[in-house]
């Protein structure tokens, strides 16, 4: 059929059978088993009759609320395929000693530990940290929803659709061999003519937009949208927390963004940018992912800080001890993290002077994320402390954290990073930050803020499970990784000869076992919260005895969230609310206006998965088209005069009225 070579070039570009790694019985099982699940699941969706909800209710809606919990979604689904790429690591080093290669050849597991890396940052920390910005952030400034609806459900899909393009390489072709930052010249097209650095460029380009899109959503959102009273200084302090999130987000991302096209011309038009031919320099590649790279770190934890102060206000009993300090804390961690990024190549000869600049402002950086360490404990300080799931992710948080913050001073000193830079006790020290701080307060967030979302809380027993395999766990495997650092072992290997290094590489996959553990205990708590909602429904409309503002709305709240436009006095809302007295009016409604439903941005995701495939494998015709057909479509959509509805005026009375009920008790 295809007997022409140029023919089937054209059609199929670099793609052949042999593409399809059907030779690794690793993969076909994983992908028998995800077919199969798919299957059933399709099927489940098709016999229930679902598509047709899921579609007006979920995938078109511009709801902030639902693009928060499927921003979630995404990354519950993502840390089951990043996780699943930690356990095949660390059984792979515990069983290579005394010969034997163990289980995994070395180009599968360079491609196991990039991938692991990119899923985990990108779509998993990034999705939930921006899901519980786009679940919460209105609620407490007391507004409607986002600046801009659609482009907020666009961004979801970009984002989804970054994850889809890195989920493909896992059955068509294969990922990158290069470390989660593809240093040149290794992702260059001299060492990676294969379609791994090309997965991995456009997987992050394509999510890269949807967060761009969504910082500066965020940003309008929080500067433009306040209630009346909301003064900067009154605003809650994840609120803040997001806002200089956003900020990084949008000054740090182009970043990211040009970098990869100047890698792109390097693969793709025969550039010299990141080689030493003509001029090039690949440690420029260095320098600007790396300008990238920290304040992303910022971008992931400053939520998490965020999410702690609430909790901690919450479970104390206490206004949040050190406000205005906790606010210009945030903000010089935001500003201090533009200037520490070479700290993560010392080694690399940018010479003493260089070097002594950047472990100052590293140590620096610190006081104040100390700081607010201190104003969470005095805040605990005579406070009526109640150890709810949301309150033991934060202790767990203040202990795990500051071993991971003393380590990272540890190498922020140039004569010990030159001792310790590339081994294993540096993926302990980051491991110990990322998991102890962004993912630890990602599932307080999750446990705390789950009952405005859906009107009822999360199985306590569970949830306390999932935490004390969390905690232990994660000593289990990353301590071990601390000794074995200190003793030389570098990281990025696959095989060792030394056996006795082998004990402590056994533990380290024991810890990572009791993490799965933990993280099947949370799918379990998810599952049997949902089949005991009724239980644990909340009919006060404040099931913590919150302190802010989102707890001044039902649980969960109506599409419009705010029938009247509340008034803020105070940075504790809606404790203030209470204390003044507060009575939601029942009558007076007018009609409210709200932007409909719409699949432009799903179909620009779709669009978008098929633009970057037909750019990994040279199939330009499909490159061409899907990118006219996403213009096409874009300019289309801004023609569309019809994406407002009304929600009439007694149907605000009635949901009002039993919104006063349920508060009733709380005034």
């Amino acid at each position: 059929m295809f007997s022409n070579p140029d023919l089937y070039k054209f059609i199929f570009g670099r793609l052949t059978l042999d593409s399809i790694p059907y030779h690794e019985p690793i993969l076909v099982v994983t992908f028998l088993g995800v077919a199969v699940g798919g299957i059933a699941l399709l099927g489940l969706l098709t016999y229930f009759r679902l598509w047709g909800y899921l579609w007006k209710e979920w995938f078109t809606s511009i709801d902030h609320k639902k693009i928060g919990i499927m921003y979630v979604v995404l990354a519950l689904i993502m840390l089951l395929r990043g996780f699943s790429d930690a356990l095949l690591m660390r059984l792979q080093q515990a069983l290579a000693f005394n010969g034997s290669e163990g289980y995994l050849p070395p180009h599968h597991y360079d491609q196991i530990f990039t991938a692991h890396g990119v899923i985990m940052i990108f779509f998993v920390a990034m999705p939930f940290v921006t899901g519980l910005m786009n679940l919460v952030v209105p609620l407490q400034i007391g507004a409607r929803d986002v600046s801009f609806p659609f482009l907020n459900n666009f961004s979801f899909w970009m984002t989804t659709a970054g994850a889809i393009v890195v989920m493909i390489s896992l059955f068509i072709g294969e990922f990158a061999k290069t470390g989660w930052l593809a240093y040149p010249p290794l992702s260059g097209i001299a060492y990676s003519p294969d379609v791994g650095v090309d997965y991995y460029i456009w997987g992050l380009q394509v999510a890269g937009i949807g967060t761009t899109l969504s910082g500066i959503n965020l940003i309008a959102t929080i500067v433009k949208m306040r209630a009346p009273g909301m003064t900067f200084m009154k605003m809650p302090v994840f609120t803040w927390t997001s806002l200089c999130t956003n900020i990084l987000i949008v000054a740090s991302f182009p970043i990211l963004t040009a970098t990869l096209v100047l890698l792109t011309l390097d693969r793709y038009a025969g550039t010299n940018f990141f080689t030493n031919d003509l001029g090039g320099n690949p440690m420029m590649y260095i320098n600007l992912i790396w300008i990238w790279g920290h304040p992303e770190v910022y971008i992931l934890v400053l939520p998490a800080f965020g999410v702690f102060s609430e909790v901690v206000a919450t479970f104390c009993g206490k206004r949040l001890f050190g406000y205005a300090s906790m606010v210009y804390a945030t903000c010089v961690i935001m500003i201090l993290s533009y200037l520490v990024w070479l700290h993560h190549f010392f080694t690399m000869g940018s010479g003493a002077s260089v070097n002594s600049f950047f472990g100052i402002t590293t140590m620096i950086i610190s006081i104040p994320t100390g700081a607010k360490l201190f104003n969470w404990l005095f805040t605990m300080y005579h406070g009526r402390i109640r150890y709810e799931v949301p309150m033991l992710w934060t202790v767990g948080f203040m202990v795990t954290f500051t071993i991971g913050g003393m380590t990272g001073v540890m190498l922020a000193v140039p004569p010990a990073d030159f001792v310790l830079h590339n081994s294993l006790f540096l993926i302990a020290h980051f491991h110990n930050v990322i998991i102890g701080g962004v993912l630890f307060g990602m599932f307080a967030g999750v446990n705390y803020w789950f009952p405005k979302a859906f009107g009822f809380k999360l199985d306590p027993f569970w949830g306390k499970m999932s935490f004390w395999f969390w905690q232990i766990g994660f000593w289990f495997a990353f301590m071990p990784l601390y000794i074995l650092g200190l003793m030389g072992v570098t990281r990025r290997v696959s095989q060792f000869d030394d056996p006795s290094l082998q004990i402590w590489f056994v533990i380290a996959a024991l810890g990572a076992g009791l993490i799965a553990i933990g993280i099947a205990c949370f799918l379990i708590q998810l599952a049997v919260s949902f089949m005991k909602r009724e239980e644990l429904r909340d009919h006060t409309g404040d099931p913590w005895n919150g302190r802010t503002l989102e707890w001044s709305t039902s649980s969960p709240p109506p599409a419009y969230n705010f029938a009247f436009t509340p008034i803020v006095y105070d940075h504790d809302a809606w404790w203030d609310m209470k204390n003044r007295g507060y009575v939601r009016p029942t009558e007076g409604f007018i009609p409210i206006h709200m932007p409909k439903n719409t699949g432009t941005g799903i179909i620009l995701g779709a669009l978008s998965i098929g633009f970057a495939f037909g750019m990994i494998w040279y199939m330009w015709w499909l490159a061409a088209i899907t990118f006219v057909a996403m213009i096409v479509i874009t300019i289309g959509h801004t023609f569309n005069y019809k994406r407002d509805y009304h929600i009439p005026a007694d149907e605000v009375v009635k949901t009002e009225n039993e919104r006063t009920k349920q508060l009733a008790e709380q005034v």
